[in-house]
This record gives structure tokens, C-alpha cells and sequence, in this order.
């Protein structure tokens, strides 16, 4: 089986193309794709699957542990950029979020997609600066005076496994406002590390800034580890609606798998 492998920002991916829908992964087949050291190494898998309900494709994403059923921003911007390799022209697709539409601003290799997320409606302030929302995956947002300075792996699973998030827990980011743009480190669930970017991270931090610094700007700058982007939303009711997220989504090269 031929798998294609992208990165948004330094969040890499190995897609396949299922739209005969022919391709069933199970999670041990997942986790050797994804290990780093006996497999090819990736953040995750997803499968670019047959359009329906007046779609032109789906997404069909794995965590590298095997679990699914979440929806993944820069894999999302990786997926369409495939799609557009492919010869696919609309981007209309279903997530296990919902739809998404997206656009191809710049082609070549890089691409840079600006990929449509979901509306995001219920935002909870759990402390003076601590946020919790769901962009498609579940998001703790914590603003630290330097991200930079913290061990991920030390500060972040106990938020991760939190008793409040319990039982499917939460991504976890740490982030601070510097003024013109947002930097951000992620520790992703299913991973179980910390990612170079996390694109339904950077749209959960980018909306808990805009809340948080009081900010009158709906396009907010993100440096995350792996690349810049950028997030633009229309606040309303309370909630987050328009919203989308942009960056670059490259193509690296292909494998062969036996699976």
C-alpha cells in the first residue's frame, strides 16, 4: 500500500488514497506506521475516503496510538493539499466533526491552505488563565509567562489525564500573547508528547487569546514550533463562528507499506 507523507507545520502525516474505500486500518496496523523508530514515523494517518452526501471527499483520521474519531486542523490543511495532488479542484469534505471547505491560496510544494473549521460555541474559563473549548478535539489553553522555559513532559500529563477532562481527557497547550502573535507549544492526546504544531490547538489558543488579552483583532498570528499560521474568526454570542485556520501544508515523499 502506497502512503504519502505531508507536514503542516511540522505535524507529519501518512495519507492514503481509500476513495474505492477498499483500505481498513486497525490500531496495532496504525501504530507500527506511526512508530518513529520501527515504522515510518508519523503524528498520525488519515484516509482521504469516497465523497457522499454532496462531498467531494472524507477524512478518516488516526492518532499515532490507534485511536480516532477526532478531527485534526493541520491534518485537515495536509488532506486537502493531497486532495489537490490528487487532481481533486473542490474541497468540500466531511470530518468526524462535521463539514469543512478549504482553499489552496498558494500551490506548488509548499501549499498553503486556509482549511474551514467548525464553529466553536461553549467556551469555559476554569481560572484566570486557564480555558478549556472544543475546535474538533478537546483543548486545555493555559497562559505561562514563557512556554518556552516548561518540560512538557513533566507539566502536561497531569492536565492531560485531569479528573475534570476524564474519561477521554484533553490536548494540553501552554501559551503566551506577546504582543503581535500568539506562541504556543502543544502536548497532544495520542501521541502522548508534545507535537511542532497542533492546528485545533492553535485555534483553541488563538480564541482564549482573543478572550483573554481582550484583543479587538479577529486574525490572530500563531508561532508555534514546526511554522507560523494564522487563525481568523468572527466572535458572536458568546461563541466563535467563520472560523479558519492557515498555513503551510508541504509534501514530502512516499512509502510502501505491507499492511
Amino acid at each position: 500500500m502506497k502512503f504519502y507523507k505531508y507536514h503542516g507545520a511540522g505535524n507529519d502525516f501518512l495519507l492514503a488514497d481509500n476513495r474505492e474505500g477498499r483500505l481498513h486500518l486497525s490500531a496495532d496496523q496504525v501504530r507500527r506506521l506511526c512508530h518513529r523508530h520501527f515504522g515510518f514515523g508519523a503524528d498520525g494517518v488519515m484516509l482521504l475516503g469516497p465523497g457522499r452526501d454532496g462531498y467531494a471527499f472524507t477524512m478518516e483520521y488516526y492518532n499515532p496510538d490507534g485511536s480516532g474519531g477526532m478531527m485534526c486542523g493541520n491534518g485537515g490543511r495536509c488532506i486537502v493539499a493531497f486532495a489537490a495532488d490528487l487532481g481533486i479542484t473542490d474541497f468540500r469534505f466531511l470530518a468526524a466533526d462535521g463539514p469543512h471547505a478549504a482553499e489552496v491560496l498558494q500551490d506548488g510544494n509548499p501549499k498553503t491552505v486556509r482549511l474551514g473549521m467548525k464553529d466553536v460555541t461553549d467556551v469555559q474559563q476554569l481560572g484566570p488563565d486557564e480555558y478549556f473549548l472544543d475546535t474538533g478535539t478537546r483543548h486545555d489553553v493555559r497562559f505561562v509567562a514563557d512556554p518556552d522555559a516548561l518540560d512538557l513532559r513533566t507539566v502536561a500529563p497531569p492536565v492531560r489525564h485531569d479528573p475534570r477532562f476524564a474519561p477521554v481527557g484533553t490536548n494540553v497547550n501552554f501559551v503566551r500573547w506577546d504582543g503581535g502573535s500568539l506562541r504556543i507549544r502543544t502536548f497532544e492526546k495520542g501521541v502522548e508528547d508534545e507535537t511542532l504544531a497542533c492546528g485545533t490547538g492553535i485555534v483553541a489558543s488563538a480564541m482564549a487569546a482573543w478572550l483573554h488579552e481582550g484583543l479587538d483583532r479577529c486574525e490572530i498570528p500563531v508561532r508555534a514550533r514546526g511554522g507560523d499560521l494564522s487563525v481568523a474568526f468572527r466572535p458572536e454570542d458568546g461563541g466563535f463562528r467563520a472560523v479558519c485556520l492557515t498555513g503551510p501544508a508541504e509534501f514530502i515523499g512516499t512509502v510502501e507499506a505491507d499492511i
